[in-house]
């Protein structure tokens, strides 16, 4: 894995990276110290190599037991409960694992609030075997606590309260909260959210691993990459030749020059769930205060026939930055036709893979010329154990970018506000005042 940065020359000079060695020494200090903002969150930091043989066995062996009489494993919750297992499940998995005999199937709920969705998803459930996990350090999360109140309806009357208990499990907190309490009382298996942990930093905790093991992915090398990644950090918590402290440097060079903007690129359609954990680690963490790098996403080639434009020629507020992978897991080469309608014999033999790093390449270029800097990340495949390792690059990045950018990584204020208008207009107890003043601004629509 490394950090190409010759697509920002000239954005940046070297002279103003170089600037930030001190700041890096002591931003690393910060974390390993934990002296800085949202320090009682930082368990992350040496997670990975403090993961036990003892927990992945016990991971692995109740993967084992719930994929014998599972075909759909439904993975319950909501932003970090989710999104970290599925950015690395739908990395590895085959693109068609719904069509495919592979079993089970992972599908998720508790992550919006539509009834069609839920709907559907029962009524797949009443015609297949399944099990799942509900992930919630409180278990009153609205979005999956709905779910899964529904969901244990379903399972407890179509199997009966003894057997529905053994295909749940319950990653929640180590002593409190509703989801503990009820996992006590009915006997479920559970696992520990680590209290210094936040959700969107808790892929590597039993809140990613268990549904990455249920798909039958290999967690003992997702979590050796980041091992890997991790020691790279505290053996060089620098900035000369730790790619973690230059992404960190160079993305925040470049928001104080005015892009605002960081959109991740990839040009693996495997990719697009990993850049969607990626926009919650760095949203969620750096949007406060009214500062921060918006993070969005885009998947090419297929967004240069859409959103490609804008990126070309748009409001230059942007920067890319790319995640470019060297080699495909199969080999499909483009074939000779006499006729030659469609203009392509010119590439006739070359792998697919080839042409699409010509587009990546070119794409590169024409979006520097029209005023976009890139970061390019280079990773040899799309594997468990590069994933571990991109998983912590991005989350140290994260913490060292917080940090810079002078608020606290760690925390997420923000989320609250909705939370508070939506129980409001719901009339839930203790939120009259709020009530009857939303209702005011909505003209008297109880809705």
């Amino acid at each position: 894995m490394k950090l190409e940065l010759t697509h920002t020359n000239s954005f940046i000079g070297k002279e103003s990276i170089q600037s930030y060695e001190s700041t890096i020494a002591s931003t690393y200090n910060t974390i390993y110290n934990k002296t800085g903002a949202g320090n009682d969150f930082l368990g992350w930091v040496n997670l990975p190599s403090e993961i036990d043989e003892n927990f992945i066995a016990d991971i692995e062996k109740t993967a084992y037991e719930l994929r014998k009489k599972s075909e759909i494993f439904v993975v319950v919750g909501i932003g970090g409960s989710y999104l970290g297992a599925r950015a690395v499940i739908e990395a590895l998995q085959n693109h068609f694992a719904s069509l495919t005999n592979e079993k089970p199937l992972i599908v998720y709920a508790g992550h919006n609030m539509s009834e069609d969705y839920l709907s559907e998803l029962l009524a797949i459930l009443e015609k297949k075997d399944y099990s799942m996990a509900v992930i919630s350090k409180s278990g009153t999360t609205t979005e999956p606590a709905i779910a899964f109140r529904i969901l244990k309806q379903h399972i407890i009357k179509k199997y009966g309260e003894t057997e529905a208990a053994s295909r749940i499990v319950a990653i929640t907190d180590k002593a409190k909260g509703a989801l503990k309490q009820l996992a006590n009382v009915k006997g479920y298996k559970t696992y520990i959210v680590p209290d210094d942990v936040g959700g969107r930093f808790s892929v590597l905790t039993p809140v990613g691993l268990l549904p990455i093991a249920m798909a039958g992915i290999d967690i003992r090398a997702l979590v050796k990459g980041a091992v890997e990644m991790e020691k790279a950090c505290k053996n060089n918590p620098t900035l000369n030749g730790n790619i973690v402290s230059e992404y960190a440097v160079v993305r925040h060079l470049l928001y104080k020059a005015g892009k605002t903007n960081e959109i991740m690129v990839n040009y693996e359609p495997r990719l697009v769930y990993f850049s969607e954990w990626w926009k919650q680690l760095y949203g969620e963490s750096h949007g406060k205060d009214h500062k921060g790098i918006f993070p969005a996403s885009v998947t090419f080639s297929t967004d240069l026939h859409s959103m490609g434009q804008y990126i070309q020629d748009g409001l230059r507020n942007l920067f890319e930055t790319v995640i470019s992978v060297e080699n495909s897991n199969h080999e499909l080469r483009i074939p000779l036709e006499n006729e030659d309608l469609d203009q392509l014999n010119y590439i006739a033999g070359k792998r697919i893979s080839e042409v699409n790093h010509k587009a990546e390449l070119g794409t590169m270029l024409a979006h520097v010329d029209g005023g976009v800097p890139v970061i390019r990340i280079v990773i040899p495949e799309v594997s468990a154990f590069v994933l571990g390792q991109l998983i912590y690059f991005f989350e140290m990045g994260c913490a060292l970018s917080g940090y810079m950018l002078e608020v606290n990584p760690f925390d997420q204020p923000g989320v609250e506000a909705y939370k508070k208008n939506m129980f409001a207009l719901l009339g839930k107890k203790g939120y009259e005042a709020q009530t009857e003043a939303l209702n005011k601004r909505l003209g008297g629509d109880k809705r």
